[in-house]
């Protein structure tokens, strides 16, 4: 630890991560050997959607993340431009009902259809399924959306509590 003052922020911050981490080694004891993943970046002029949802059946509530990115991590501006897309999430049965043209009879049957609909909109649209460890980002803004009993619609960014997380995987330029 260096020595300097350091930003009620930027305390904040280092807290919320260092809690994050025990959170994690908390959950993860016996995944030790394991090498933890991170986002992976996509190719040139592909955007990558990561996605996660939260849900309490017994208070009937639920919220989702979503968070887009290009090649470098950074957050997008818009989707008005995107041809091709690749969408990732850590919910196996919902990244096959996204991949499968039949209809479906579960409980999210009327998403999956509008999920369907909009995939039209694309040149080019993959579903891939990815490790918890890898959709952090997304995961965090579901979970704050839950617990806010709010949605927010960022441009560009993504909220402040998930503004460490974003910093961490974006990739970085080699000097």
């Amino acid at each position: 630890h260096k020595k300097g003052s350091k930003s009620g922020k930027e305390i904040g911050r280092l807290v919320h991560s260092y809690i994050s981490e025990l959170d994690e080694v908390g959950k993860n004891r016996l995944q030790t050997s394991i090498p933890v993943k991170k986002w992976k970046k996509p190719l040139d002029r592909v955007v990558k959607i990561n996605f996660d949802a939260a849900y309490e059946g017994g208070q009937n509530k639920a919220a989702i993340g979503v968070v887009a990115r290009d090649k470098e991590g950074s957050v997008l501006l818009s989707c008005s431009e995107w041809e091709k897309v690749i969408i990732e999430g850590d919910s196996l049965s919902i990244i096959r009902k996204c991949k499968t043209k039949s209809p479906n009879k579960s409980l999210v049957s009327a998403y999956i259809h509008d999920i369907h609909q909009l995939v039209l909109n694309f040149k080019e649209c993959r579903f891939e399924h990815i490790p918890r460890l890898e959709n952090n980002e997304a995961h965090i803004l579901a979970t704050e959306a839950f617990k806010s009993n709010r949605g927010d619609y960022l441009v560009g960014r993504v909220p402040e509590v998930a503004e460490t997380q974003a910093e961490n995987e974006r990739v970085r330029e080699p000097d």
